[in-house]
């Protein structure tokens, strides 16, 4: 079974499996809050959108003390 995208790709972008587990978790809680708070369904689950958004560039890791970076949160 393949995955896509691959985990050492996102590894890459992000550093360790460690930072990408707790970005990922992170975003992924926020994701669920705001469609909570929206009352909008969503569309995928929000691992998937989580893992999307670091894949895509659109989601990073702050240096400074490895909180998302987004232009979203």
């Amino acid at each position: 079974m393949m995955l896509y995208p691959p985990v050492a790709d996102l590894v890459d972008k992000v550093g360790s499996r460690y930072a990408l587990i707790n970005l990922v978790a992170k975003r992924a809680r926020s994701i669920s809050a705001e469609a909570e708070n929206s009352g909008e369904p969503l569309t995928k689950k929000p691992v998937s959108a989580a893992i999307d958004e670091v894949y895509t560039g659109k989601l990073t890791v702050n240096s400074d003390n490895d909180t998302p970076a987004s232009g979203e949160m």
